[in-house]
């Protein structure tokens, strides 16, 4: 008994063998060690920089379709196309008028037959008579010269002190003469108005000469070739 008993004491003795295997196994994580570094060999280095360097290479090939906004901002840069705008004419300048002196007497008169209206205007001058901007002696017929310069004949040498302008609107050649001569008229006597007999003559001699003449044509009846006449009737 004895001897089994310390046969078993020499087999718990000899159990810290597992020590040794541990001893054993630790070169292995040095082995496991080494070759993880061997796989991390330069190639193996160079490999994975040579990969990154392709990785990092890929962007250029990218980049024109990068710089297709800097087209379109060229693009929008372009300049625009210059549109003319259409030129209006200036209007006309019109002449100025002659600048009348401070204290000078003018006078504007109208005058009336049929449709025919006269505007005279009276002021100092040297004895031009105008109608329509056109001297009285350039008219063609003599006869509406005559009726014209009429109301003249009333007043003496100071008609030569003074222009008269008429302008005349509507109406035929006779409406127009006997407006005018109706403005100068009465222009004529407003510029002299010192002496009243000039009036008095006037009215005298032709009453429309300073007054308007309110008549007018009679229009024409559908019955007759006229105003007042008839067609003939034939009872056979």
């Amino acid at each position: 008994m004895s001897e089994h008993k310390e046969h078993d004491e020499k087999k718990d003795v000899k159990k810290p063998a597992p020590k040794k295997a541990a001893k054993k196994t630790a070169p292995k994580k040095k082995e496991e060690e080494h070759i993880v570094q061997d796989t991390k060999s330069p190639e193996h280095k160079h490999g994975a920089a040579h990969e990154h360097k392709h990785v990092e290479a890929k962007p250029p090939e990218h980049k024109p379709a990068e710089q297709k906004p800097a087209e379109h901002k060229h693009a929008e840069h372009k300049p625009e196309p210059v549109v003319q705008k259409p030129v209006e004419p200036k209007p006309e300048k019109k002449a100025p008028r002659k600048a009348t002196k401070k204290g000078e007497k003018v006078i504007v008169v109208r005058g009336k037959r049929k449709e025919s209206v006269a505007r005279a205007t009276i002021q100092k001058g040297r004895g031009m008579i105008r109608v329509n901007k056109i001297n009285v002696d350039a008219l063609s017929n003599k006869y509406v010269r005559d009726m014209i310069r009429e109301p003249l004949k009333f007043v003496g040498p100071e008609v030569n002190s003074v222009d008269i302008s008429v302008t005349v609107v509507g109406g035929g050649l006779m409406g127009q003469a006997q407006a005018a001569r109706t403005a100068i008229a009465n222009a004529i006597v407003e510029y002299f108005d010192g002496d009243k007999t000039i009036y008095d003559r006037m009215f005298a001699y032709d009453k429309f000469m300073v007054v308007e003449d309110s008549r007018r044509v009679e229009p024409k009846k559908y019955k007759g070739p006229k105003a007042r006449a008839r067609f003939q009737k034939s009872y056979r």
